[in-house]
């Protein structure tokens, strides 16, 4: 590494001591993500505490040809953030870039700096009397810099949509390290090529986000959480459009439970107990919130009174408390730690449009019994905005490189199963590294040359996040 101890020594003198990781007893929660997937070790670890020194850092970076990962909270699922292995790369965090810079509940919106924790950005809205309503299982830890730089879904979609919905300005160190101020807190903005919508999802391969202007909304006074058995995935759906037509947009999320979740939650939380006194085969999670003068409790006795009578509803339970509420949305999060406990399986992230998303569960889940009748199939997700998390446990016998190739296969024959509905193997969590080869079989002649077109127009030295969504050129 003496190659690159003129670029070391330079960026601690920017950066200070505290700025720069060089040892790589430090490196260790850099080069993991949430699903413990590890790669490479990088060059070093970058923590700058401004705009400015992030610009200086992309300078010297570039100056000196090393290659560049931004990275935010280390909870992403595709090893987009992750440091090359084959590569010397440097790690940029922003982690110490954690100011809220202003808020305007009267505009309903709040600058932050990237490298703000999510949970941290909804407090300082709650304490305005506003709500920002990305919701997500790492919201403790994630930041909005990656939020934006994936595109974050999780679980209020439904209703505001995705994180792409929620951005009204950017502010972007380029790969050059030149600064593109776009922290506009405008609602309405026609002028011409919205440039902050290429960075949306972009995930880390144009730039690096450094500050962000979010959409706020009211904060909601009231809420009604609900747990329904249903007997199928097509009765789910069927809830769902009449619960979308009952309670119109003040349905703010709405969960299918395979009760192999439910199984994986009681497991991984033992102070959790069954919802109900019996077991069914699937379960509907759903979230109703307002301000205002809105009685949510008819509202909600209404649609499962007709939920009943049309044989949609089995059974359920109604929060009357938010610490009620709280421990129903545990199961939620409690399945996912179940599914880790499990070791490695396959965990995918599709989306269909939502009249074929009970056609596409069958469908999948026949091809995946066929393939591997004893792998165990957990199928959940977001379906109201049709996202599938459709995962798969394997037989517990095999040996891990069986496990490996198993897991292969039936994703292989998953993707095939969605092209047949027309979804996308992707719904929120990005492409990164996993999904690399699959998305870039889906993309056109002509998608993949607009694709290659504006990576060279940002970054032609080709020094940031590579080989994410796109194929390394020096790796061929």
């Amino acid at each position: 590494m003496d190659e690159y101890t003129p670029f070391l020594d330079a960026l601690s003198a920017l950066l200070g001591c505290e700025g720069v990781l060089n040892d790589p007893a430090d490196h260790e929660r850099y080069v993991q993500d949430w699903a413990g997937d590890r790669l490479g070790m990088p060059l070093a670890v970058a923590r700058p505490r401004s705009t400015e020194q992030v610009a200086e850092t992309v300078k010297l970076c570039r100056e000196h040809g090393v290659r560049m990962v931004p990275q935010g909270g280390h909870t992403g699922l595709v090893r987009g953030a992750m440091p090359d292995p084959e590569h010397a790369e440097l790690v940029i965090s922003l982690e110490r870039m954690d100011r809220i810079r202003r808020i305007d509940p009267l505009n309903f919106s709040i600058a932050v700096d990237a490298g703000c924790i999510l949970e941290n950005v909804k407090r300082a809205a709650e304490a305005e009397d506003c709500y920002f309503p990305l919701s997500l299982g790492a919201q403790g830890s994630c930041q909005i810099g990656g939020n934006i730089a994936t595109n974050a879904g999780g679980l209020n979609v439904l209703r505001y949509g995705m994180m792409r919905q929620l951005v009204m300005g950017l502010e972007v160190v380029l790969p050059d390290g030149r600064i593109w101020d776009g922290m506009r807190a405008l609602h309405k903005d026609n002028r011409g090529y919205s440039l902050a919508q290429l960075f949306i999802g972009s995930e880390g391969t144009l730039g690096i986000v450094t500050g962000a202007v979010l959409k706020l909304s009211p904060r909601p006074e009231k809420s009604q959480t609900a747990l329904l058995a249903v007997p199928s995935v097509k009765a789910a759906m069927q809830l769902y459009a009449l619960a979308r037509r009952q309670c119109s947009d003040l349905l703010s999320a709405f969960e299918l439970i395979p009760r192999e979740c439910i199984e994986l939650a009681l497991k991984a939380a033992p102070q959790l107990s069954d919802p109900l006194d019996a077991a069914y085969p699937h379960y509907v999670l759903l979230d109703l919130a307002a301000t205002g003068p809105v009685d949510l409790g008819e509202m909600i006795e209404a649609l499962l009174t007709r939920g009943m009578e049309d044989g949609l509803v089995l059974d359920g339970v109604l929060a009357t408390s938010m610490s009620q509420s709280q421990r129903l949305w545990q199961f939620r999060e409690s399945m996912l730690e179940g599914q880790q406990q499990r070791g490695e399986h396959l965990r995918t992230d599709i989306s269909v449009p939502i009249s074929a998303l009970a056609d596409f569960a069958e469908a999948a889940t026949q091809a995946v019994g066929t393939h591997s009748p004893d792998a165990t199939i957990i199928a959940y997700g977001h379906v109201g905005d049709g996202n599938l998390h459709f995962n798969v446990l394997p037989p517990a016998t095999l040996a891990k490189e069986e496990t490996t190739n198993l897991l292969h296969d039936i994703e292989l024959l998953l993707f095939d199963v969605v092209d047949r509905f027309g979804g996308s193997i992707s719904a929120e969590h990005g492409i990164g590294r996993v999904k690399q080869a699959a998305y870039l079989a889906r993309t056109s002649d002509v998608e993949r040359e607009l694709l290659a077109g504006l990576k060279q127009l940002f970054d032609p030295d080709q020094l940031m996040g590579m080989g994410r969504i796109l194929v390394d050129p020096s790796a061929s």
